[in-house]
């Protein structure tokens, strides 16, 4: 009998939560547990602590959600300059370069070329393979090519090419080609400034 209440005792103990538990004998010789305190024999059981789970922060389960990896990058099996050729050497007056690039595959939706001179791009990224450049200056110099993705991620990137810009001087072109009196005014190098004044003839018209 004592054990079948010890046993109804431990499964009413989580329902009574902090309440204070006695146990006593009572005339028959049964061990008795109740929440009220009784004169006499009865004594108080300490209760063990009572093991909760504590309840997980709202913001928990968004914490623990793993982050969207990006997604991986495409990678092109060639990207090459094609003009001008390694280590080529160019002729102009107003340093002029006209730069062709290729790739394989062909540039894909969103990506976009980025032409390097000396490590410096020359302008705004484009789908163009094709770049125009000006104005470089006399010396060697070098070129490389980026392919970006819509991430603004550099997906592929050429070795930098070397090339090296001659630029002719106007006196030196005239000395090659000497300004004839039809190339005033057409030739940069003959300006009508620098045009000869026609002789006079000497001969006075006749009236």
């Amino acid at each position: 009998m004592i054990r079948w209440l010890l046993v109804l005792c431990l499964a009413v103990l989580p329902g009574l939560g902090a309440a204070q538990v006695y146990t006593y004998i009572d005339a028959q010789g049964n061990r008795v547990f109740t929440d009220q305190p009784r004169p006499g024999n009865a004594q108080k059981v300490q209760l063990p602590p009572a093991n909760r789970m504590a309840t997980p922060p709202s913001g928990a389960a968004s914490a623990s959600a793993p982050e969207k990896k990006p997604d991986p990058m495409f990678r092109y099996e060639m990207l090459r300059l094609l003009i001008p050729e390694p280590d080529a050497t160019i002729r102009s007056t107003a340093g002029e370069l006209i730069v062709t690039v290729t790739s394989e595959p062909g540039l894909q939706k969103g990506h976009r070329y980025r032409l390097l001179l000396d490590g410096n791009p020359t302008g705004e990224p484009g789908p163009s393979p094709v770049f125009a450049l000006s104005n470089i200056d006399r010396g060697s110099h070098h070129l490389a090519v980026e392919i970006l993705d819509e991430q603004g991620r550099i997906v592929e990137r050429t070795a930098n090419q070397p090339f090296h810009m001659q630029r002719i001087s106007l006196a030196q072109k005239r000395r090659i080609k000497p300004c004839a009196t039809a190339d005033y005014g057409q030739r940069p190098e003959c300006p009508l400034t620098d045009k000869p004044a026609e002789e006079q003839s000497s001969i006075l018209p006749f009236f």
